[in-house]
């Protein structure tokens, strides 16, 4: 029988454990040991039946054992203990707080920050997530807690959550949604002052109007809102857009997206006005699911009957985007039609011009389609600050949409990069944190984990034990090889097996192999079957009679997504043959309970994308805060971080004449050679006390040379002081008449660049050659048309060249006006050029717009350069 209602009943705790309601709420029990430990205690069993989660956990514990732990003196102590700590960290100073107090360079953080992500990451009791963008979201949160910096998390939740993957007979993933009870997640509603859930509305064309309510989930210090558009208050069309992540047709996408965005920021005031809170002066977009955001604060603007273009200035002031694809695939495109049926005066947003909209997201570049509407381009268009996830990402991102700044190189596309970081509390396995709270104690490791920086706390790895060490290793290796044969005996049955034909799976995998994990999302460029190209020769390698490999295998592949699935099965297939099953295995599933398994129990940690597709890649960070050594294509943030000390680079095939399957065949090569000749005889070689020496110091050098820089503290410092900071700034600064200001001006300025140009330029006569050390003093001569020398920046750009005279390594040196229009109406500009680089030298000389409120010369990307048939003598000179 199926029931025809559902509700929750709730536990009512005794007074004296009334404390454990509050700290199941508050999801840095997820990342807090003693917490958690606590929680275990309750209940050992129906703690690991439940998960890991305290709101199952209390929801299941008989009343018997409540009134027992209620008079049980020694765990009342601990909970008030717990507790203590909990109010200590939410209300305590920390990081961003000592900042604060720091003079003016503390007055410039920005009073509170939102950040925006279609998934979030944070426990697997709330599954809102479906790879790594979600788990960064999830830690950018959780480290933002952890430095006690004023966040406010926004997103949507998905009552179907991503889809559980499990496997039929033959090795094809299949999909389950289950249905998710907010009631019975770590959730509470968003009320108003007389007791009512808030709600937030769209409007939709036809007149009908979208609405959600607002969940709030406490990640430690940062308030995380989630909208909710499943209540009855809704039509069945509407309830259903806040069904499942990442589902639906365009239209159902989009609906989705405007909810985040636009729904996101009325939820943020709405959360501000009831709770007190600072609003926001910063707004992050990570990726561009979230970029209507932007919108939706010009339309507030336009409500005050502010003009459109100044509040676009004043919006962009404060909006931070981070794009975190390297493929123009992984953008959300929409129809523009299908935009422009969604805003206006019949549905949303009805003070803005629909075409203004339009021209937002409008690929306007060449080789860009008008007729499609891309979020990121929007969102680079409506954000000052943009930002890449890795320095290869960022400089793959700023070729990628060099179209939108026409005339500059794409190396001075205004996109910066700040690597990606994990959250060390989550990702550390206890035994680990435990080894190092030995060393340098718990208060000095937890701060290593979270605050991150080069503060010597990592160097204190060089004090363990080599025996110490291996021994922490083979207890990971140990428990991953308990939870794999667990996970895959009951895959097995679910694939249909009897109980009967699985007593192979208790000899699966060995805890004294070296162990190779792989683990990520299946879209075709991480190539999950890489490791297939040469079976028989990956055969070898499995079953080596003195130096055999193991390897362990998770992914997902998009429910849509046809050529991944035949990847996983293909993958399977291997697996499940008799002879090597008991040393690969693939694992459905993947999510954040078993990466937190899988990534301290490995040794190696495999990556082998598609160079430079993959935009930073933190499976492997994580891999390395537990001991694991990387081996790695050379993309992302390994690309930056890489040393032969503590990893493997497995060489790219990437030259020109390479297709794809000599490319493919090649870097497998490489790979089975890498396994076989250096990794493999490194883990199995033992020094004079029977242990691997070189190997354990390769362990030690990944955690005190790799440890500090992976930290998603480092990289929300510095999102603070690279992004957030110059947002708030900007935001200060372009208040209405400012940012009106810079509106005419820019409107002016692209009115006359047509008539802007360098006719003449002529440097001090100096032949083929000069010294090194002497100066150019250069002559130009320029054509401003109705626009002042106040409006611009004449520049020299110099650098040295190549056979085909492109500047590399360019500087830029402004030039000064020295006389006023000749009878032509052109200016002089003067300027000496220091020649201060030896070998093939040049220069060109342009012209840019410039404004003490821009954020730099390409803002608007207007530029204007000189031509062959305008220079005089000196143009390029040979260096001695």
């Amino acid at each position: 029988m199926k029931a025809i209602r559902r509700f929750t009943v709730r536990p009512v705790l005794p007074q004296p454990l009334g404390e454990l309601a509050e700290l199941a709420r508050n999801l840095r029990w997820s990342w807090h040991p003693a917490t958690r430990d606590l929680f275990e205690s309750v209940d050992p069993a129906l703690w690991a039946a439940s998960g890991g989660d305290p709101v199952r956990l209390l929801g299941g514990v008989a009343p018997e054992r409540l009134a027992e732990l209620a008079g049980d003196e020694a765990f009342l102590g601990r909970l008030a203990e717990v507790g203590e700590d909990l109010r200590s960290y939410v209300s305590g100073a920390r990081w961003y707080q000592e900042q604060t107090d720091a003079g003016a360079a503390g007055r410039e953080l920005p009073r509170a920050i939102a950040y925006f992500s279609p998934e979030f990451g944070v426990t697997a009791a709330l599954p809102q997530y479906s790879g790594g963008l979600g788990i960064l979201a999830g830690d950018h949160l959780k480290a933002a807690s952890d430095l006690g910096v004023p966040l406010i998390g926004v997103g949507l939740l998905y009552r179907h959550g991503y889809f559980r993957q499990s496997l039929s007979r033959d090795g094809w993933q299949q999909e389950h949604y289950p249905v998710l009870d907010p009631n019975e997640l770590p959730l509470s509603l968003l009320r108003e002052t007389d007791g009512t859930p808030a709600q937030v509305g769209l409007a939709l064309p036809g007149g009908r109007l979208l609405r959600a309510r607002v969940w709030q989930a406490q990640v430690g210090r940062v308030p995380l809102l989630m909208l909710d558009s499943d209540i009855e208050d809704n039509d069945v069309g509407e309830r259903d857009v806040t069904d499942r992540l990442y589902g639906g047709g365009s239209e159902h996408r989009l609906l989705q997206e405007m909810l985040l965005g636009i729904g996101g920021v009325r939820a943020v005031r709405t959360y501000c006005r009831l709770t007190g809170h600072p609003e926001p002066e910063v707004f992050h977009t990570n990726e561009g699911h979230a970029g209507f955001l932007g919108l939706e604060r010009i339309h507030e603007l336009t409500a005050q009957r502010r003009d459109f273009d100044g509040s676009l200035e004043a919006v962009r002031a404060g909006t931070v985007f981070t794009t975190h694809t390297p493929v123009p695939a992984g953008i959300d495109r929409f129809d523009r039609e299908l935009v422009a049926h969604h805003f206006g005066p019949d549905a949303e947003l009805p003070l803005i011009d629909v075409a203004r909209i339009l021209r937002l997201g409008m690929e306007t570049y060449p080789g860009g389609d008008p007729n499609v509407f891309n979020m990121a381009v929007m969102g680079l268009r409506l954000g000052r600050q943009a930002n890449g996830v890795s320095t290869l990402h960022g400089k793959v991102s700023r070729d990628m949409f060099a179209g939108l700044w026409p005339g500059f190189d794409a190396d001075e596309a205004p996109i910066t990069s700040i690597t990606n970081g994990v959250h060390a509390p989550t990702w550390v396995a206890p035994e680990v944190f435990r080894l190092g709270a030995r060393v340098i104690g718990e208060r000095r490791t937890e701060t290593a984990l979270t605050v991150g920086g080069g503060d010597g706390r990592w160097d204190a790895v060089a004090d363990i034990d080599d025996a110490d060490i291996w021994e922490l290793r083979r207890a990971l290796r140990g428990q991953l090889v308990a939870e794999a044969r667990r996970r895959l005996r009951e895959s097995w049955r679910g694939r249909g097996a009897a109980t009967a034909e699985l007593g192979w799976v208790e000899e699966a995998l060995d805890p004294d192999v070296l162990t190779v994990g792989f683990a990520r999302r299946v879209p075709s460029y991480k190539r999950l079957t890489l490791m297939l190209r040469d079976p028989d020769r990956l055969m070898e390698l499995l079953l080596h009679p003195e130096r055999p490999i193991q390897i362990v295998v998770a992914g997902k592949a998009h429910p849509a997504d046809d050529g991944g699935k035949r990847l996983i099965q293909d993958l399977v297939r291997f697996t499940d043959d008799p002879r090597v099953r008991h040393r690969i295995v693939f694992l459905p599933d993947y999510g954040m309970a078993m990466a937190q398994a899988l990534y301290p129990g490995c040794d190696v940690w495999l990556n082998n994308p598609l160079r430079p597709l993959e935009a930073c890649g933190t499976s492997g960070m994580k891999a390395a805060l537990n001991g694991c050594l990387n081996l790695s294509v050379l993309d992302g943030w390994w690309d930056e971080w890489f040393e032969p000390d503590f990893g493997w680079a497995i060489p790219t095939a990437d030259g020109a004449a390479t297709d794809d399957v000599r490319r493919d065949d090649l870097e497998a090569g490489a790979l089975y050679d890498l396994l076989e000749q250096r990794i493999a005889p490194r883990f199995y070689e033992r020094g004079a006390e029977g242990l691997p020496d070189r190997w354990i110091e390769m362990v030690r050098r990944t955690l005190t040379r790799l440890g500090p820089k992976v930290l998603a503290g480092r990289m929300v410092r510095e999102y603070v002081e690279q992004l957030y900071v110059p947002a708030a700034r900007a935001h200060r600064t372009l208040d209405a008449v400012s940012a009106g200001e810079l509106a005419a001006w820019k409107a002016r300025v692209r009115e006359g660049w047509p008539r802007v140009g360098v006719d003449h330029v002529e440097g001090t006569a100096v032949g083929a050659t000069a010294e090194l050390g002497a100066a150019l003093t250069l002559r130009v001569r320029v054509r401003l048309g109705a626009l002042t020398p106040d409006d611009v920046e004449v520049q020299v750009i110099a650098g040295r060249v190549d056979a085909e005279d492109h500047i590399t390594d360019a500087v830029a040196v402004p030039l000064k006006p020295t006389a006023g229009p000749d009878e032509e109406g052109r200016l002089r500009y003067e300027g000496p050029l220091a020649l201060d680089h030896t070998g093939p030298f040049g220069y060109t000389v342009r012209i840019l717009p410039s404004h003490r409120l821009l954020s730099g010369g390409a803002e608007l990307g207007l530029v204007a350069v000189a031509s062959d048939e305008g220079m005089g003598e000196g143009g390029g000179v040979l260096m001695r």
